[in-house]
């Protein structure tokens, strides 16, 4: 009997063999060198691992898969320009076997489904197109030209274009995603949903109120030239390993570092840079003079709370704020002022958790600085009050003016390599008029002003059975998105499910009646096309725009790209009803980008900036205090303190990512920064909390989620003991994201509230 959909989209509930030890003070160095000569030597070629390590991040070279840190823009390391985890991503995508017809014919997909994410992804790369007809058991192969027809057949009989979703994944580069979404708009939707509604859509929101531009203000060279950086809700160790060599720079140029976050994570504590002898032999640099153990959630309160000290201060000596940026840049002061004054310092101290003595260190470090840089991730943007957390940081930055001046501003931590690229190029479910103008000026065609669907809606739309089609550009939605079971019954329901991938993923196994896996190119591999190997091109979180092209030979040779699936797709569903010669495009990605100039601001003379070797810098006006908003300048926010109270037996949940693990994707089972080998069904604990409630190292527990009377569970959890504020607990997900509601995300942004879970712990 065939698995329930639920049942495919769990990850097993079984244990490996959990060791716990202490967690180290020290990232990266000798233990970072070991760990990636084990996966490099077990997962790829040595020819292939020796040319990768050569070309990644480097100018002319290709771009990482993983994270979407910038590469310096002058000189660069001759011994790599990666990291630890970039070498994990390198090896999971350049895999030294590959799976095809044999393989699923060998394993059902009820059997592929009880394998552990890590098993699912080591199985191999991707090597052909493969399609499961409905009441199969296996997936068969099937040509190309067969899928795209079925495919466009699928989209061809909705009663309306609103009932396809297309989802996007980050890893898709600017020439890709730009197609994609234009095909979607010809077609007749705007039902674009990506990775970014997960992750950072509430530090859109966020920065377009205040500051007019939903990105970053600043560039490497401002970290490094800061004197103080404050890292809140973010794991750059884990995440964003090479942020660490950034960090390093500001230390030894004399700035100061705060970490805000429930857990101390080693990364941050000190960092010894493995490419550099003098430091493997003298153990490092220190990174953090303070760390803040906020209590999750209590992000604002802290805020808050240094905001009334400063005020304190201003107020005593009248040189704290900047006067004179605030009076001619901002919009808002008084009243801004004035809701401050409504709180009471002492209770927002605690409720953030935090000491008296900790918030002295870091007062002080604030007090006489003003080239302050705020850098952030999703410990901050998945909470139900995620805006008001990010806008109450700029609140500070204004303060001080420290907003588009060298060394000072914001900084966004995105997460994959190009998940802010696509945004820039269109993939947006909810994009600017100007942007639709352009391209009905362009092609001839009205795309529908209506917005369409964000990750949640897409779900919740699936589910009711108002979307029937569901067609994923890259990435794994099922392990991604939040309330496991109620998306994989969704997905269920579609008549057809299409997932673009490098390599199999948990979502493949979680179909519609029927279901495609298209396989394409990785980063690293040569893109062969009638005009010879194609360039593309990717934007990294501070908005620089640079080229990439691979190095490798494709690990199939039925394997096409991105760019190739896109436009084979909207040829065969759109047909001689499109305005647009979808084929030309893929055999000369320039002509891409010459419409992406014609279309999308800020990429003037894109095919001859491309080649400039460090890229170029897309406009930004919160960079040079041109602030677009609709006031005109930069506004200050009134944000209010979280409203929620845990019942004695309550906790508040975070899920977290392990050190091997980049976002859903899962290297191996250690999670070496925070002591944890060989398991990933943990819940991170305070002892305290252990104590009351009689649970002891390692006891199996089940974990119970409820919101809005309705009840999640998440069994076969073993518990660790670890330095978590009271009353807080961790997860990793996917593991955990059955417990997070669908409905429990943040305002106006509708990122899931995958930081703030209330839950209780029983034994099992």
């Amino acid at each position: 009997m065939s698995s329930s959909p639920q049942d495919k989209a769990k990850t097993p509930e079984t244990f490996s063999n959990l060791k716990v030890k202490t967690p180290p003070k020290n990232s990266a160095g000798i233990p970072g060198l070991t760990s990636v000569i084990g996966q490099v030597s077990k997962y790829m070629n040595f020819a292939d691992a020796l040319k990768v390590s050569r070309k990644l991040n480097q100018k002319g070279g290709f771009d990482c898969p993983g994270c979407a840190w910038p590469d310096p823009d002058d000189e660069r390391s001759m011994l790599g320009e990666y990291c630890e985890n970039g070498m994990k991503a390198m090896a999971e995508e350049v895999q030294n076997k590959t799976i095809g017809a044999d393989f699923f014919s060998k394993y059902s997909v009820d059997e592929l489904a009880s394998w552990s994410d890590f098993e699912i992804g080591k199985s191999g790369r991707l090597a052909e197109p493969m399609y499961l007809p409905e009441g199969a058991t296996h997936y068969q192969p099937i040509s190309w030209e067969e899928a795209f027809a079925k495919v466009g057949a699928h989209l061809n009989t909705l009663d309306s274009p609103d009932e396809a979703v297309f989802y996007t994944s980050g890893r898709t580069t600017n020439e890709a995603a730009f197609l994609y979404q234009l095909f979607v708009r010809e077609f007749g939707t705007a039902n674009l949903p990506d990775c970014s509604n997960m992750c950072h859509e509430a530090s859109g929101k966020a920065l377009s109120e205040t500051l007019g531009i939903g990105k970053g203000s600043v560039t490497l060279d401002d970290l490094y030239k800061a004197e103080l950086v404050m890292v809140v809700g973010q794991n750059p160790g884990t995440n964003h390993p090479r942020m660490l060599t950034a960090l390093e720079k500001c230390k030894k140029n004399g700035g100061k570092i705060i970490s805000i976050n429930p857990l101390a994570e080693a990364g941050l504590v000190r960092f010894t840079d493995p490419q550099n002898p003098l430091k493997l032999l003298t153990g490092g640099t220190r990174l953090t003079d303070v760390h803040v153990p906020v209590t999750i959630n209590g992000d604002v309160a802290f805020f808050k709370a240094v905001l009334l000290k400063l005020l304190e201060a201003e107020e005593q000596t009248g040189d704290v704020f900047d006067k004179a940026f605030i009076n001619e840049f901002t919009h808002g002061y008084d009243s801004f002022i004035e809701d401050l004054k409504q709180y009471s310092f002492s209770d927002c101290l605690q409720i953030s958790g935090v000491s008296r003595d900790v918030f002295d260190v870091v007062f002080d470090l604030i007090l006489n600085r003003d080239k302050i840089i705020v850098c952030w991730a999703m410990g901050l943007t998945q909470h139900e009050n995620a805006v008001d957390n990010i806008r109450e940081l700029v609140n500070l930055l204004l303060l001080k003016g420290s907003i588009g001046k060298e060394g000072a501003g914001t900084c966004p931590v995105r997460g994959h390599s190009n998940v802010q690229g696509d945004r820039t190029v269109g993939i947006w479910e909810a994009a600017p008029q100007k942007f639709l103008d352009k391209i009905e000026a362009k092609y001839g065609f009205k795309p529908t002003s209506e917005h369409g669907y964000s990750v949640i809606e897409a779900i919740k739309a699936m589910y009711e059975k108002k979307a029937k089609v569901f067609f994923g550009l890259g990435g794994n939605f099922i392990s991604a998105v939040p309330d496991t079971l109620y998306s994989a019954e969704a997905l269920s329901n579609c008549n057809l499910t299409v997932h673009v991938s490098t390599k199999l993923n948990r979502s493949h196994l979680v179909t519609g009646k029927e279901a495609l896996i298209l396989p394409c190119l990785g980063r690293a591999e040569k893109d062969y096309q009638k005009t010879g190997v194609q360039i593309q091109s990717v934007e990294n979180s501070m908005g620089v725009v640079s080229s990439t092209k691979g190095i490798l030979e494709p690990c199939s040779n039925a394997l096409i790209s991105e760019v190739a699936v896109v436009c084979g797709v909207a040829h065969a569903t759109l047909k001689e009803k499109s305005k647009i010669n979808w084929l030309q495009y893929q055999d000369d990605y320039n002509l891409v980008r010459s419409d992406i100039e014609d279309v999308v601001d800020g990429f003037d003379d894109y095919n001859s900036k491309l080649k400039q070797p460090s890229g170029f810098y897309l406009p930004n006006g919160a960079r040079i205090r041109q602030f677009h908003t609709k006031t005109g300048k930069a506004n200050f926010s009134i944000n209010k303190l979280p409203s929620w109270e845990l019942k004695k037996d309550q906790l508040i949940m975070m899920t977290i990512r392990s050190h091997d693990q980049f976002n859903t994707t899962i290297y191996g089972l250690n999670d070496r920064y925070r002591g944890i080998f060989n398991e990933r069904r943990v819940i991170l604990m305070n002892r305290e909390d252990m104590r009351v409630r009689n649970l002891q190292e390692q006891q199996v527990v089940n974990i119970q989620s409820e919101f809005k009377g309705v009840i999640r569970k998440a069994e076969q959890f073993k518990v660790v003991g670890y330095d978590i504020p009271k009353g807080c607990c961790a997860t990793y997900f996917p593991e955990a994201n059955m417990l997070v509601a669908l409905d429990s995300f943040a305002h106006t942004a509708k990122t899931p509230a995958s930081k703030s879970v209330i839950v209780t712990v029983q034994a099992n």
